[in-house]
């Protein structure tokens, strides 16, 4: 279907006696509803109670006297913006932030190793003695899906042992990545 002259015209008289767009596709033929919406948006007739509504209007607006209209000042010229110069490496280190994570997800599984109790530590490096070192491809639901290296580099993988029910990883995976929050709250202090 296309929008010839004297269906735009149909359109605009029907729109203007204020005819829903239904009844104006029904009336048309051929043209959905929002077909017609969509027309009236372009056309600019989607304003019936306003400034917006018929040609006619709009055809009295172009014809008032151009001397009436205020003329706008120019706008003033912008200034480039001077480019800053690149800051030295700050002295101070900048203090890690804890990733946002919502309720309910389990929280990031490396922390930093200064949080982590040497217990915890020596248990973590036996398993990954013992670890099945699985691919992605390879993981379940059952598997511990502890990262283990660096993803960029062929010696990546995750531990592989059975993991602990309704948790992602191994016992000795759990007991780094779960703290406790009595001890993640003496921490902070």
């Amino acid at each position: 279907m296309s929008w010839t002259d004297e269906r735009v015209e149909t359109l605009k008289k029907m729109w203007g006696e204020g005819k829903s767009a239904s009844q104006i596709a029904k009336e048309l033929g051929g043209v959905t509803r929002n077909a017609v919406i969509g027309k009236v948006h372009r056309l600019g007739l989607s304003n019936r109670n306003g400034g917006g509504g018929s040609s006619a209007a709009k055809t009295e607006a172009k014809e008032k006297p151009a001397a009436a209209a205020k003329p706008t000042p120019a706008p003033k010229p912008v200034p480039e913006p001077k480019p800053e110069p690149i800051a030295a490496a700050p002295s101070a280190p900048v203090p890690f932030r804890k990733p946002i994570v919502p309720a309910g997800q389990p929280l990031p599984p490396q922390p930093s190793t200064n949080e982590i109790s040497p217990e915890a530590l020596a248990k973590v490096n036996e398993v990954e003695k013992k670890a099945l070192k699985l691919s992605l491809m390879e993981l379940t639901e059952r598997t511990c899906k502890w990262p283990v290296g660096d993803p960029a580099t062929d010696d990546f993988w995750f531990c592989g042992l059975p993991s602990q029910a309704g948790k992602p990883y191994c016992e000795a995976h759990v007991g780094v990545a779960f703290q406790p929050m009595s001890a993640r709250r003496d921490r902070r202090r």
